[in-house]
């Protein structure tokens, strides 16, 4: 489940919480309540896409300095023991999903195709991070429609995508840790696609991230606020670009890592903004 590298977590509840606070009517508070189940769910979600993702890769685990000591790949643990935990860990997050409405529980569930094909996409194509956009990000649709039973498509459609944009910064600073390995292996990724042009890659990625977000603060109508906090957002993701070394395992993971301080640049424009209406 990785409970101790709790950045992926964090990385999947974000969205989930920009659209609840999003969807809060102006003068309030995101709705707390939402909050704990989708951070309850986050936790849930992110462990059984880990599992699913041992279950999928313990052959390419093995052949992968980072993580050939994760479970399955090891030896430690028997796939029999890794089903029965994503059991366990779907059964809760089943529970967690059922306290939401007709439509969240439909548009929820329909997330579990994405979270079970993804670890296959590094096996066919160059682009498994996008893929991990629009699963890791479906929560900016989700936790609109459990407040009002519903997508307003004009608001969260934007946010969804400038999300998968975020994952695309983020994730392939991720994958150039591995890339060495990765070509021994035979594993894709846009760390070897964009290979020295990655940093023009995610230059592009992150504009396109800030433009998306303005046009969800049009949408819904956003004020001075949201738009510092999403300009504050964009200075964090120029930042991880400009300056992090793609030939350092140390320092990819370092600024992976600080995506945390993304969303919560985001969320606090969102916050901010709500109160200030």
């Amino acid at each position: 489940m990785r409970l101790e590298k709790p950045i992926g977590t964090w990385l999947l509840a974000w969205p989930c919480f920009w659209s609840i606070a999003l969807a809060a009517p102006p003068g309030a508070l995101p709705d707390l309540r939402m909050l704990a189940l989708f951070g309850t769910g986050a936790v849930l979600l992110r462990g059984a896409g880990c599992t699913v993702n041992d279950l999928w890769d313990a052959d390419l685990d093995r052949r992968v300095e980072r993580t050939a000591s994760r479970p399955l790949a090891a030896g430690t643990l028997q796939p029999r023991h890794a089903l029965g935990l994503l059991a366990a860990q779907l059964g809760l997050g089943l529970g967690v999903l059922l306290q939401l409405n007709t439509y969240s529980i439909v548009l929820g569930a329909s997330s579990l195709a994405l979270v079970f094909t993804y670890p296959a996409l590094k096996r066919f194509t160059y682009w498994p991070q996008a893929y991990l956009g629009l699963t890791f990000n479906w929560g900016a649709l989700l936790g609109w429609a459990a407040v009002h039973g519903g997508c307003d498509w004009g608001a969260v459609l934007p946010l969804y995508a400038a999300g998968v944009c975020w994952t695309l910064v983020y994730d392939t600073i991720y994958a150039h840790q591995d890339k060495r390995d990765d070509v021994q292996a035979g594993i894709k990724s846009t760390a070897l696609l964009f290979g020295a042009h990655t940093k023009q890659w995610l230059t592009g990625f992150s504009a396109a991230n800030v433009g998306l977000l303005c046009l969800t603060g049009q949408a819904v109508g956003a004020g001075l606020p949201y738009y510092t906090g999403v300009a504050m957002a964009g200075m964090h993701l120029a930042w991880q670009v400009a300056a992090v070394d793609l030939d350092s395992q140390g320092d990819c993971l370092a600024k992976f890592g600080s995506n945390k301080w993304y969303g919560l640049l985001l969320f606090g424009g969102i916050v901010l903004d709500k109160l200030a209406a």
